[in-house]
């Protein structure tokens, strides 16, 4: 079970880079991404953010530009949660196919 701290602690990075990426796709005509979760470890050492990619075919390769641009996006971070955390941790992102998955299952279920 999460301590109240981690569990604030993930809230926040979750909106910040919430923000910074509505920021970022505005440049963008088309895609959405949203960070659905954010698991901070115990130490704080790194945050584990899942992101939902709309449309879904450009999940992977949006991916691979996050992490190829994942120091950026830490700086960004870490002058907007500057105030509130000693260390901003280290990024780790993952690609949230939740959603996928429960459209497959609808669509699974329709055909019956």
């Amino acid at each position: 079970m999460e301590s109240n701290r981690l569990q604030k602690i993930n809230r926040l990075i979750l909106k910040e880079l919430s923000e910074i990426f509505l920021l970022e796709t505005r440049k963008m005509q088309g895609v959405l991404i949203s960070v659905t979760q954010v698991r901070v470890t115990p130490d704080l050492g790194i945050a584990h953010a899942y992101l939902s990619v709309f449309p879904s075919e450009k999940g992977k390769e949006l991916l691979e530009n996050i992490n190829g641009n994942i120091k950026q996006i830490r700086f960004d971070l870490g002058k907007r949660v500057g105030q509130q955390l000693r260390v901003v941790p280290n990024l780790a992102f993952y690609l949230d196919d939740s959603l996928d998955y429960l459209e497959n299952i609808e669509n699974l279920l329709k055909d019956k």
